[in-house]
């Protein structure tokens, strides 16, 4: 990774920390609106279901198929999430899963020492470090050669800066709308552009490394993938990392009754009405052999 796309990569995590900061000092002043909310909670649902339903159960692992239309937007709002263009974001997953928790892997907690110090410096190269040093970029060459292939995938990565600017508007725009004041729209960019670019971004990358390390391990994957129940929701689903790693290519990622996954509902409900076809689902009797396997390594 080059000087300039380092320095890219900081500035896109230090400058949404900063206006969180001064967002915080603005609802304590009591600026906080209904408005801003809203924008906020759009803004984090249609930029976290473009990541997760699109640049990861789409593009990367094809646990469905869409026509143009839905695969455009689905990228397009993955692409406003911000964390990086989309046949970059799809190589550096597939590598993980090819090195899951070994050397090569490009955002392991494990392996970077031992004892409290080893721990925690594993948790922040998972987290954050991997990505502002720069130094675990995958080849999508060798990685995402589909989409190298794939004219509609080449035309969003190409043009990720657009995505990313039209989120902004998006939040700005909303923030018109609903208050019908200039004010009111730099609120809602504020709140919907800053502050949910913050959010979203940590959500995501909570997954390489607290879902790496804490949590439970119904399935024996042989890395440290694990389930997290709290995280769930705030990543839509993605938290059930351990039930993901099992069964990489199914579109539905909480597998038991009470495991939320709204990503998996986006595309049941996209199933139902004839827009996803060819969903990938896993029979109940592979699921509880793979359970009851781990299970029976766990007595012995």
């Amino acid at each position: 990774m080059s000087r300039v796309e380092q320095a890219i990569n900081v500035a896109v995590m230090v400058v949404p920390l900063c206006l969180l900061g001064f967002a915080a000092y603005r609802a304590w002043g009591g600026a906080l609106h209904w408005q801003d909310l809203v924008a906020l909670f759009v803004l984090y649902t249609l930029c976290g279901l473009g990541v997760t339903v699109g640049f990861h159960r789409l593009f990367t692992h094809r646990s469905f198929k869409t026509g143009p239309a839905l695969r455009l937007l689905f990228g397009a709002l993955g692409s406003a999430a911000i964390e990086g263009p989309l046949i970059e974001w799809v190589a550096n997953h597939r590598k993980h899963h090819q090195l899951s928790d070994q050397p090569g892997d490009p955002h392991s907690p494990h392996g970077h020492g031992s004892g409290l110090r080893g721990a925690l410096r594993g948790l922040a190269h998972a987290h954050l470090g991997w990505i502002l040093r720069g130094d675990a970029a995958s080849d999508p060459q060798r990685y995402a050669k589909d989409l190298l292939a794939d004219p509609l995938a080449r035309f969003i990565d190409a043009t990720f800066l657009l995505w990313a600017l039209a989120g902004l508007a998006l939040a700005f725009g909303l923030g018109y709308a609903l208050s019908g004041t200039l004010a009111g729209a730099l609120e809602a960019l504020l709140w919907g552009g800053a502050v949910r670019i913050f959010l979203l971004h940590h959500a995501t990358f909570s997954i390489n490394s607290l879902c790496h390390f804490f949590g439970k391990t119904p399935y024996d994957t042989g890395d440290q993938s694990r389930n997290l129940t709290w995280l769930a929701l705030p990543t839509m689903g993605e938290a059930w990392h351990n039930n993901h790693h099992a069964f990489p290519t199914s579109a539905r990622h909480g597998l038991g009754r009470f495991q939320l996954d709204p990503s998996w509902w986006t595309i049941s409900a996209l199933a139902r009405l004839g827009l996803a076809r060819e969903v990938v689902r896993v029979a109940p009797e592979r699921i509880e052999q793979r359970r009851a396997a781990a299970a029976g390594r766990s007595a012995a």
